[in-house]
């Protein structure tokens, strides 16, 4: 048997602040010898991989994670001699020891199968490149300690999908192997509900829209992500979005995910000319439209000591409950520094809205 399990190594430090991503990733691969006699798949497969249950290989061989010459297979496959068998997951792999932290969590719903957070904005999602502590998956270690999907200190344990760093908001976490494979297939599926609220400079040409472009890392920059509008690089990535309020100089927008690329909002958004208000790491921490005055320089100042992060907040999400099938919905609101950039924009739009009207 030849074993060609692997750690993935695209991920780096762009990864670690990365939004959801859609491609798979291969955790585990094997060619059967020649003289394997014929069996299951999931019974071959518990013999072959040691500390992994029978259960779990079947929530992965149901959710279509288990590929036989590249093609999804069920458990009751029956293996043939030099079957290539894979298990691809939507996420790499790491190997990075998780050590569970009593960090409080704002849980919005919780049943047996899952829970979904409300994420504070500057908490990273997952440890790695400097950040292995204080991450919502230490919490999580900590939180569901007491279940067995918890109990390896696996660094992706629960995780479907992933926000930013500094993007506040709703992600789910799955508690269980069978909700795991679901709601990951629900996401590699691009049938998950995900809508954003986004803050961008300058005034939105329409009142919707939708952005097509392949997002990679930047050829320039690895830290960035870039738009390759031939195709020739990265993946297809689709943003929807529309225009919720006009300030004139700046826009705040809902954005609707169909695909979840790295920085995916982020980059779209900047590509078009449009990055979001105060995102240092794609242009918007610093005046890009609007006028010379010293008042209104200030104004922008002062909004961005308010909200020292890009305005982006994960505000509603919505998928099928992995157990039951029910659609489930959440909405998170604005988080106090959010919704006081918003008040700041409102009051400052409206004085200038007055000054004119006094004019004339």
């Amino acid at each position: 048997m030849t074993d060609d399990r692997y750690t993935d190594q695209q991920t780096d430090e762009i990864d670690e602040s990365g939004e959801e991503q859609d491609e798979l990733y291969e955790h585990f691969a094997l060619t059967v010898d020649k003289g394997q006699t014929p069996m299951r798949l999931d019974r071959f497969l518990t013999v072959r991989m040691e500390h992994t249950s029978r259960n779990r290989i079947q929530a992965a061989a149901d959710s279509g994670n288990i590929l036989v010459n590249g093609t999804a297979a069920k458990s009751s496959y029956k293996i043939k001699p030099l079957d290539r068998i894979s298990i691809v997951m939507p996420y790499p792999r790491r190997e990075t020891e998780i050590v569970p932290e009593h960090i409080p969590l704002e849980i919005v719903y919780e049943d047996d199968d899952l829970l979904v957070v409300d994420k504070p904005a500057g908490m990273v999602v997952h440890p790695g490149h400097g950040n292995y502590s204080g991450t919502l998956v230490n919490a999580l270690a900590w939180h569901l300690r007491e279940l067995p999907l918890f109990r390896e200190g696996n660094q992706r344990a629960g995780l479907v999908h992933r926000i930013d760093k500094n993007t506040s908001g709703l992600l789910v976490v799955a508690k269980n192997e069978l909700a795991h494979a679901r709601l990951a297939k629900q996401f590699f599926d691009h049938t998950v509900h995900r809508r954003y609220t986004a803050l961008v400079w300058g005034n939105l040409p329409e009142d919707e829209g939708t952005i097509t472009g392949h997002i990679g890392r930047s050829p320039k920059d690895r830290l960035k992500m870039h738009v390759f509008a031939d195709g020739s690089d990265g993946k297809h990535a689709v943003t929807h979005w529309r225009v919720l309020k006009r300030y004139g100089y700046a826009t705040l927008a809902e954005c609707r995910l169909e695909t979840g690329r790295t920085h995916q909002i982020r980059v779209h958004m900047a590509w078009q000319g449009h990055p979001l208000f105060n995102d240092e790491r794609y242009g918007g921490d610093r005046i890009l439209k609007g006028t010379t005055f010293a008042k209104y320089k200030q104004f922008i100042e002062n909004c961005f000591a308010l909200m020292p992060r890009h305005a982006l907040h994960a505000r509603s999400l919505g998928f099928a409950h992995p157990r039951t099938g029910e659609e489930l919905r959440f909405e998170s609101a604005l988080p106090e520094d959010f919704r006081q950039l918003v008040e700041k924009w409102d009051g400052y739009t409206a004085s200038a809205r007055q000054s004119l009207d006094d004019e004339s």
